[in-house]
């Protein structure tokens, strides 16, 4: 039973060694793609069609598909800060609303990830409830969009 308890606490203190190394190592040290993001400026390209639009975008999209991301405190520690910095990174190049022109912005395919549930992914909302839309306030997301991006 001693031997059992001394092999368990030499695995929880081998992982806990391996927890600090990991925040020593960002990852940008071995793929430079995935560095630490920041929030480069922002050149707004259009005006959006309501308030409300803009506050439903920027509580649901703004975090991963803009320059101005909020980073969560958890943004910070590795291994995790490494999945938050590939999310943002991919989300900002597959659509940015602070660099892109309004002829950019597929708007076809924008709502057609909404209404299919892939935006905002499912694994972002637990922690950002407010990103978490309601059917009606998807239905005023996707007529915003419209009314900004076809109008």
């Amino acid at each position: 039973m001693m031997r059992r308890r001394k092999i368990v606490m030499g695995l929880i203190a081998a992982a806990v060694v391996v927890f600090i190394i990991f925040q020593l190592f960002p990852i940008s040290n071995f793929n430079p793609e995935m560095a630490f993001p920041g929030n480069p400026l922002v050149d707004a390209q259009f005006t959006w069609d309501s308030a409300q639009t803009e506050q439903l975008v920027r509580a649901a999209c703004y975090d991963c598909h803009s320059n101005e991301t909020r980073y969560p405190w958890y943004g910070n520690i590795a291994p995790v800060s490494w999945l938050v910095y590939q999310d943002i990174n991919e989300g900002r190049e597959n659509l940015n609303f602070s660099t892109w022109t309004i002829r950019e912005i597929e708007v076809d395919n924008l709502i057609d990830q909404i209404e299919k549930g892939n935006m905002p992914k499912p694994i972002y909302l637990p922690l950002h409830p407010e990103a978490n839309l309601t059917a009606e306030q998807k239905a005023q997301l996707v007529a915003g969009l419209r009314a900004t991006f076809d109008g």
